[in-house]
């Protein structure tokens, strides 16, 4: 890294710390306004029924409360959808039928949640039941209860690719293997549930203070739910106790608390409760993935043919985009000349599955990163050096089209590898302990819209900011830091781009009404875009200022630089004036108007991939920039329960420039605890839809004390697009981690695990099976 940066790449503290770590941060669920009425929301019992009747009267008249709603209170020209990227398909409420355990029916607004409460229990639905499906291969049959009227076989999408020549592929390869790989679900579990407060002011005009990851995208849904232009919808994101992509898309608790404020014409408050946050809250899709692959002798890979099955649940969420991102995946960060990929997106009656952190890569790399450790065993490689071999380098383009400008690929292998003493290790393990390797490769950001057509005409990603005579400067952002720190990483980039004091930059984001468009938080794209957005905008208030400061001193523009909070000339340091004086200079010169700079950011010249060609064959350059990582992993298994501890985990990532050192270790920590998670604890047990462990007692999440240790290494690797060379650190780890894990254990054991989660118990059954299938009975049969 440059010594030439002031701020970029040093371990600043967060611009929010002290809020947080005192308390005084207010988030969606601290606010409580004169007069605020409790909402709560009505669900179905049944994981599909025909809704008969729907009798609200005995709750309209309970003392307390002052609204209650159901799909007829909307009007009946808004029976039309509002959820579901590509192809909607959800209600606010359900209309004519419920498809799941959990599918809002109604809402009542009272004075306190209790009450509330209460009158949801005298609201008299009267429910036919149907037959149910939970198993997408059951559903995929003929004859299945049938979900929604346009979905044949209950497919709610369906993604085919075909790049090469998969059977010339195969017809090369010196050694073909095929595997069958099962993942299951996982839950967000935020520490702050959806919540949303809604007002509806006298004007007609409404604000939503909700905890949400698009607060723009909130607006737009709201709007045309409710038939009135976006602007006239205010959302305002406060601090937000976390997302992980569950709150990507606009829920039911954000239309309940607008439609109750619009009829009360009071403030509602519609918070989920724990339970409900798990029982309804969108959730990673459990999985099935068949992956036949043909390598040379060396281990080159020749082909691929996959075909993967999504348990989507009762309606599409943002399971279409997870479907696309799988094939994405399998292009990268390997070079696959042939590929062949069916993906099916099921629907059933079990709660609806959408985003989350990794965002359908933790399923695809745990079946293509535990095949490739397999296919090394059988060929007698190290782990490690296939992947190399066939690791993407910079400047190829994937057989899906997308644009490897920079990757520290090898580098991450080589940095994780050589941390560990892995060769060693893979070599003479002790008793019981093992080593394992998985790699990956993620987005920075995506280069499409999902989004209403009239936002074709903004910008991906734009920033505002004005300068004070005071010498600090206020940033505009649409941007929804919502924990991961992004709102400080804007910061650093516009002190650095400025040359003022990081303390001196003061961020305003996410309200709609004042700042500037922004997508959201999603696809890891918050540092490229609107740090991209951040820079542009600093730059243009820079050149302002130092416009005027080069009139003033009678010199060229070019002779001028701003350090460390001075303007000054290049040549003569001593000739400098306080930032904040300049600024004054600027102004004058404006005529007194603010000192304002405006930046946007659009991705690369190619304009807004085709989302058809996307979703549909998996083709195109998704993003502007690729990160690449590697985990290494250290396990030992207990051979008598089964017990698997993880003693350390050791990350090499490729995150570009990294702009705080200190928060990309934070985000890649975070994404490992998150998979640690997923491949050996957290599991969603049903009993036909209905989850049977709603709580932190029961769903088994690792506290901090149960975290393993973590080793990071930062790879910089500097990327054109990036803003001073930065690309995604927020995501992409979490997906090596289920193979790294795997493939320790198989180090350790010599056992195959290839469903999710590991669990003592199916570890000590595939370990009993190792057994029996070696046992000398069984040798003398074969």
């Amino acid at each position: 890294m440059s010594d030439a940066f002031s701020v970029i790449g040093k371990r600043l503290p967060r611009i929010d710390a002290l809020s947080k770590a005192t308390g005084e941060a207010v988030y969606t669920t601290d606010i409580n306004l004169p007069h605020m009425l409790h909402g709560k929301i009505l669900r179905s019992p049944h994981p599909h029924a025909r809704i008969l009747d729907i009798d609200t009267s005995r709750a309209e008249r309970f003392p307390g409360v002052k609204g209650v709603i159901t799909w007829k209170d909307i009007g009946s020209d808004k029976k039309r959808s509002f959820y579901g990227a590509i192809q909607p398909d959800e209600y606010p409420f359900a209309v004519d039928k419920v498809r799941f355990i959990g599918d809002e029916v109604a809402a009542v607004a009272a004075v306190t949640e209790e009450c509330a409460t209460e009158a949801l229990k005298l609201i008299r639905v009267s429910y036919e039941p149907l037959p149910a499906v939970f198993d997408p291969e059951e559903a995929m049959k003929p004859g299945a209860p049938q979900l929604h009227e346009h979905a044949e076989r209950n497919i709610s999408w369906r993604l085919y690719q075909d790049l090469g020549d998969v059977d010339e592929g195969f017809r090369q390869a010196d050694y073909v293997r095929e595997d069958r790989f099962v993942t299951g679900l996982q839950c967000h579990a935020p520490l702050e549930p959806h919540a949303a407060v809604a007002q509806a002011n006298q004007d007609g005009s409404l604000t939503l203070w909700a905890s949400t990851q698009r607060p723009f995208a909130v607006s737009w849904d709201l709007a045309e739910a409710l038939g009135v232009a976006p602007s006239r919808i205010r959302v305002i994101k406060p601090h937000v106790g976390g997302g992980f992509g569950g709150k990507m898309e606009t829920s039911a608790v954000e239309f309940s608390a607008v439609y109750l404020a619009r009829q009360t014409h009071r403030p509602v408050k519609v918070v989920l409760t724990r339970e409900e946050e798990f029982l309804i809250g969108r959730r990673r899709h459990a999985s099935t993935f068949h992956i036949k692959t043909g390598v040379k002798r060396d281990g080159t890979i020749t082909a691929r043919d996959c075909r993967s099955i999504f348990n989507g649940g009762a309606y599409n969420s943002l399971g279409i985009v997870a479907v696309y991102l799988s094939a994405l995946f399998l292009n990268i960060p390997y070079r696959v000349p042939n590929i062949r990929y069916e993906a099916l997106r099921v629907y059933t009656n079990n709660t609806p599955c959408g985003a989350m952190r990794g965002f359908g890569s933790p399923q695809t790399y745990f079946a293509v990163e535990t095949q490739l450790d397999m296919i090394a065993e059988e060929l007698g490689i190290d782990p490690a050096e296939l992947r190399i071999r066939n690791g993407l380098a910079a400047g190829e383009v994937a057989a899906n089209q997308m644009k490897i400008r920079s990757t520290g690929f090898a580098q991450s292998i080589t940095s994780a590898t050589e941390l560990t003493g892995w060769h060693e290790k893979r070599k003479r393990p002790k008793a019981g302990q093992g080593i394992g390797i998985g790699c990956n490769a993620f987005v920075s950001g995506p280069r499409l819209r999902r989004l209403p057509r009239h936002t074709d005409a903004h910008a991906f990603s734009a920033t505002l900011m004005r300068a004070h005579s005071d010498g600090n400067v206020t940033l505009l952002t649409g941007s929804a830091d919502i924990g991961q720190g992004s709102d400080s990483i804007l910061a650093q980039i516009a002190a650095e781009e400025l040359g003022i004091p990081y303390e001196q930059v003061l961020v305003v984001a996410g309200d709609t009404e004042i700042a500037p468009l922004d997508y959201g938080t999603y696809g890891s794209r918050v540092t490229m875009m609107a740090g991209n957005a951040t820079r542009s905008a600093a730059a243009d208030l820079k050149k302002k200022i130092l416009l005027a400061v080069a009139e003033r001193l009678e010199v060229n523009q070019e002779d001028l630089h701003i350090r460390n909070g001075f303007v000054g000339l290049k040549d003569s340091p001593e000739v400098s004036i306080p930032f904040s004086d300049a600024v004054l200079l600027c102004q004058k010169k404006l005529g007194g108007m603010p000192a304002i700079g405006e930046g946007f950011f659009n991705p690369e010249d190619e304009g807004v991939l085709d989302i058809k060609a996307l979703t549909e064959r998996g083709v195109g350059n998704y993003s502007p920039a690729y990160s690449f990582g590697t985990h290494v992993t250290e396990a030992e298994v207990d051979p008598d329960t089964g017990q698997v501890e993880i003693r350390k985990i050791t990350n090499a990532h490729d995150c570009g420039t990294p702009i705080n050192p200190m928060a990309v270790e934070g985000q890649l920590q975070g994404s490992i605890v998150m998979g640690h998670a997923y491949t050996l604890g957290e599991e969603v047990r049903l009993d036909e839809g209905l989850m049977l462990n709603p709580n932190f007692l029961e769903y088994s999440m690792p506290t901090s004390l149960d975290a393993c240790p973590i080793e990071i290494k930062l790879v910089d690797v500097h990327d054109p697009a990036g803003p001073f060379g930065a690309k995604e650190a927020g995501e992409g780890p979490i997906a090596p981690t289920a193979p790294a894990i795997g493939n320790a254990i198989h180090h350790a054991t010599g056992v195959w695990v290839t469903e999710l989660p590991i669990d003592p118990e199916r570890l000590l059954q595939e370990m009993e099976r190792k057994v029996t299938s070696h046992s000398p009975d069984e040798e003398e049969k074969a």
